[in-house]
């Protein structure tokens, strides 16, 4: 059985983590970057305001603010 690294991101409304929408889980930072790069906007009209990446659970980079229209 062969473990696979998990990059996923831990999106945040003003109040703290959201349960939904939810990030999927990717077996690499490359794509987890480029997901988030594609669906932000969506994201955002869904009432996400921040997301911070994370890799088996633990914070990777600083946390990404979204532009509010």
């Amino acid at each position: 059985m062969t473990l696979r690294p998990q990059w996923e991101w831990r999106l945040e409304d003003g109040a703290g983590p959201v349960d939904r929408p939810v990030s999927p889980v990717f077996g690499n930072r490359y794509d987890a970057e480029q997901w988030l790069g594609e669906h932000w906007r969506a994201l955002a009209a869904q009432g996400v305001v921040a997301a911070s990446l994370r890799h088996e659970e633990r914070g990777v980079g600083p946390t990404i603010a979204f532009p509010q229209a």
